[in-house]
């Protein structure tokens, strides 16, 4: 039987990856070891959805491993070699504020534990597709330069500028700026991918995502805004706005489009590539914009105020363009836009 190993299985991606690839006949390897409910908390933790997996999909078979720990990570590999097909790597700390805590913990996670990914698929499924879940942050601080004005609700970049039309694509510099310490960790990791498909020819893609979200998302205070935003605004729980006027913007994308995404690149991988992939001119908004849609959606206002420091190496504009991955998976296309992923997001949140 074909498998399919992916990391983070019981997270947001991950399971909405696991549920997917189900579908289309593979046996899945899932790989968690609810590492978020360490990060943000036990009302962080994945381990509802692992058991739902368990239950619900036939050829499911969870591992616990933690990705830092190589012996563990090369012993998954052994047991099942080539018969992976695919792994898809969405393990991480994802928290900017996070890292900073943990500098080590969150480069273990992040850099040396996708490193342990590579090297164990390089070894026992040289063949299997490899997909990695970078982020927009490998970017650092360099698109805080771009030329942007303040309108009512958000900053928008100027409408004569290149980036206008369709968001940022991927000939911006990672270099000489600053990137935070979880964006550092991820440029690594991603850099790492990267070579691993043009230095030894593996079926590498890097995904460089922006707000990955849906309504299976365990959204805390640290990561998963558009989640924990909603929650805070159905359940009356006050939220904290952190700098740039609560006008900056960020492009949201729902976890199937990003998974739908990995299955045009599985069935045609391209070794090596990178794809900027987030919710584009389709699917953004400012923060401002997105409590305006929250408390319309779920019919109750927000408590929240407004915090003057900004995140380090936070962005105040990100819209991702996306056309280089639909040129070259011109499939590929939007399901959601924004208001139909937060009324996901809301229902679920409602239903517990």
């Amino acid at each position: 039987m074909k498998l399919a190993l992916v990391t983070g299985s019981a997270g947001l991606i991950g399971s909405e990856t696991c549920k997917r690839l189900a579908r289309e006949g593979y046996g899945i390897i899932g790989v968690d070891n609810d590492m978020r409910s360490y990060f943000f908390g036990q009302e962080a933790s994945t381990s509802k959805t692992r058991h739902q997996l368990e239950d619900q999909l036939t050829g499911y078979h969870h591992h616990a491993v933690d990705i830092r720990d190589v012996d563990g990570v090369m012993n998954v590999f052994k047991q099942y070699g080539t018969d992976i097909k695919v792994v898809v790597h969405t393990a991480a700390q994802p928290s900017h504020d996070w890292a900073a805590r943990e500098p080590l913990t969150d480069f273990g996670v992040n850099a040396l534990g996708t490193m342990h990914m590579l090297e164990a698929t390089r070894l026992h499924a040289p063949e299997a597709v490899f997909i990695f879940t970078s982020t927009n942050k490998v970017y650092g601080d360099t698109p805080n330069s771009l030329p942007l004005i303040e309108t009512d609700t958000r900053w928008e970049i100027a409408d004569t500028h290149a980036y206008f039309a369709r968001g940022i694509d991927e000939s911006m510099s990672i270099d000489s700026c600053k990137h935070s310490i979880f964006g550092a960790s991820k440029v690594a990791a991603d850099v790492m991918v990267q070579e691993y498909g043009r230095y030894f020819g593996m079926k590498t893609g890097v995904f460089r995502g922006g707000c990955l979200t849906g309504p299976a998302h365990a959204g805390a205070e640290l990561h998963g805004f558009l989640a924990y935003l909603m929650k805070c605004t159905v359940t009356g729980k006050p939220y904290s706005v952190f700098g740039y006027k609560g006008k900056q913007v960020r492009d949201n994308i729902h976890s199937h489009d990003l998974v739908e995404a990995f299955w045009q690149f599985i069935q045609n991988p391209r070794g090596g590539e990178v794809y900027n992939i987030g919710g584009s001119r389709h699917s953004n908004c400012s923060m401002i914009e997105a409590i305006a849609l929250c408390e319309k959606i779920s019919g109750k206002k927000l408590e929240w105020t407004y915090k003057e420091d900004n995140r380090i190496g936070d962005h105040i504009w990100w819209i991702s363009d996306v056309a280089r991955f639909q040129s070259h998976y011109p499939e590929w296309k939007y399901r959601y836009d924004l208001p139909t992923l937060l009324g996901e997001i809301h229902d679920a949140t409602v239903a517990g």
